[in-house]
């Protein structure tokens, strides 16, 4: 399980440096793709087959279903961790996303996530304020 939140910058050729703790717990190859609100989302590969699994059981024909997935595969890269424990990012999606050279490495439980970190800055400042109430809305259901 990924937890904590990493402050990082990327080097010169757009490199990040998986935090220690982190990459104890993944393989050699990972996958990087869209997130939410912004962010990139890195899958192990067992993690990231499970959501191929259940992406597979959604329906092609539907139009929302089509229109995710091909948004979600498109930007899907499979990248490597070298010996010295960084992924190269890519560019397109530092680009696409707005991600600058600072970030922030969250843990989100069954995958990783990469933000840029003036972006969640904001965002962590205006949910923060909110946690009680969504704490209390996603329990009751």
């Amino acid at each position: 399980m990924f937890f904590g939140s990493y402050n990082h910058t990327l080097d010169e050729k757009g490199r990040l440096m998986i935090p220690r703790k982190m990459r104890e717990q993944v393989g050699e190859v990972l996958y990087i793709m869209q997130g939410y609100d912004g962010s990139l989302s890195l899958y192990t590969e067992t993690r990231y087959q499970a959501l191929v699994e259940e992406y597979s059981r959604l329906s092609f024909n539907q139009s929302k279903v089509r229109d995710y997935l091909r948004l979600q595969f498109a930007s899907t890269f499979e990248i490597e961790i070298d010996k010295l424990g960084r992924i190269q990012l890519p560019t397109a999606l530092l680009s696409k996303f707005n991600i600058s050279r600072d970030v922030m490495v969250l843990g989100i439980g069954d995958h990783i996530e990469i933000w840029d970190k003036t972006k969640y800055e904001d965002y962590e400042n205006l949910k923060r304020n909110e946690f009680d109430a969504i704490a209390e809305e996603i329990s009751n259901k």
